[in-house]
């Protein structure tokens, strides 16, 4: 299967999850999806009222610079650990 395959099937089977995952994985999964598809961060950080927003901006932010196939692979295999767990 394609990467871009094994990509779309981990984004349906994140779904399926039985636990809801920690904020840090869920900032993790997000930040990896992010970088995969859009490549390295846009735009301007949240304000400081926007608490979630500024997480999720500094999170996609610290995988600056990452390829997006690399991103996809680490989203991929997150997603496969989290539902062997």
């Amino acid at each position: 299967m394609a990467l871009d395959d094994d990509f779309s099937a981990a984004q349906t089977r994140v779904k399926t999850l039985t636990k809801a995952p920690s904020n840090d994985t869920l900032l993790e999964l997000y930040s990896l999806y992010k970088q995969g598809t859009d490549g390295d961060v846009q735009g301007k950080r949240p304000g400081m009222l926007d608490i979630k927003g500024r997480a999720k901006y500094d999170a996609w932010e610290k995988r600056k610079g990452l390829a997006k196939d690399a991103a996809k692979q680490q989203y991929v295999a997150l997603v496969e650990k989290l539902l062997k767990k």
